[in-house]
């Protein structure tokens, strides 16, 4: 298997019982060190995301041009252009933020509840998605935070298990 194709160098956590970092969609766990050709990834996700939000404007613009031919309304060229518009943009807007936060329970129901309007404004979460990568993987700094609050939980259980509390009752009682 290629390099680039591995989740990561280090698939095995350095201690036993260490909490392994979780993967992010087409990223694995690179995204932990920026090994496995993360960079590229990278690029190449976000050029990729832009390409696909521009096809996806022009198959918008021939279903509005279909909507001109049908000679339907000018009210439903505008009502379309303004229902892709709003959807687009509250995509991009709660595409941003679910990559910095996780929802608690009241915006859960609100988030699935968003699904059709985020398969609407389909435009908006592939630029959501683009302009993110311009900074990291999209999801990284959450998982980081989540990931470095994990193992640091993990180290002091384990500093505070270490030694043989046998070996330390003896030692009291001198």
């Amino acid at each position: 298997m290629p390099d680039s194709a591995k989740n990561t160098s280090d698939e095995s956590p350095q201690t036993p019982g260490a909490p392994a970092p979780e993967p992010l969609r087409f990223y694995g766990t690179t995204w932990v060190d920026h090994s496995g050709g993360y960079a590229v990834r990278r690029v190449a996700l976000g050029l990729g995301a832009v390409l696909a939000a521009v096809a996806g404007a022009f198959v918008l613009r021939f279903a509005y041009q279909g909507v001109v031919v049908a000679d339907i309304g000018s009210w439903a060229s505008i009502l379309l252009v303004a229902a892709f518009a709003v959807c687009s943009a509250l995509a991009f807007a709660r595409t941003l933020t679910s990559y910095t936060r996780r929802p608690d329970e009241r915006e859960a129901a609100a988030e699935s509840s968003m699904h059709s309007i985020r398969v609407i404004g389909f435009i908006g979460v592939l630029l959501a998605y683009a302009l993110r990568t311009c900074v990291e993987a999209p999801g990284e700094r959450l998982h980081r935070t989540e990931y470095e609050a994990a193992v640091a939980r993990h180290e002091r259980q384990r500093r505070s298990r270490t030694g043989n509390p046998a070996v330390r009752k003896k030692k009291r009682g001198r």
